[in-house]
């Protein structure tokens, strides 16, 4: 038997079992068909993004930002730069904190950009401030270890 990739789909919510060995063939979701791992950062809800990092096998990062913020629309580039890199060893989402005020409730979050970093059903890191994708490629290389 071969292993699986728990992986939920940021457009519909689902969770999906992906075979390991098709992870680099870019997998769609069974319900929606939408693409799972794909190099982009989707802008996905409080919800979804709650349960992708509590089910998801590959890390996750997340940037938190708000459509005000000047940084946060700066970084939003660099953000897109860092998930193509990073996939499909990693997915990147983000949360507009402005529609989903309970984010920063839920997460403490002060100040935004900031990007936390989940694996296993857990909040591993966390990084403030605009940076460029090089940094954010390398803040999670450093605090997880990718597939091959």
């Amino acid at each position: 038997m071969t292993a699986a990739v728990k992986l939920v789909c940021h457009a519909c919510g689902s969770t999906n079992r992906v075979p390991a060995e098709k992870m680099t063939a870019t997998p769609k979701c069974g319900t929606c068909g939408a693409r799972l791992a794909d190099g982009k950062a989707r802008d996905i809800d409080f919800r979804t993004m709650e349960k992708s990092a509590k089910t998801d096998d590959l890390p996750l990062l997340v940037d938190f930002w708000a459509p005000w913020c000047g940084p946060c629309r700066m970084m939003g580039p660099q953000v897109q730069q860092a998930a193509s890199a990073l996939a499909p060893h990693a997915r990147l989402a983000k949360v507009d904190t402005q529609s989903n005020p309970d984010a920063t409730v839920r997460f403490n979050i002060r100040g935004i950009p900031l990007l936390i970093l989940f694996h296993k059903g857990r909040e591993v890191a966390r990084l403030t401030g605009a940076r460029p994708a090089a940094e954010i490629e390398a803040f999670v290389r450093q605090n997880v270890t990718l597939g091959a």
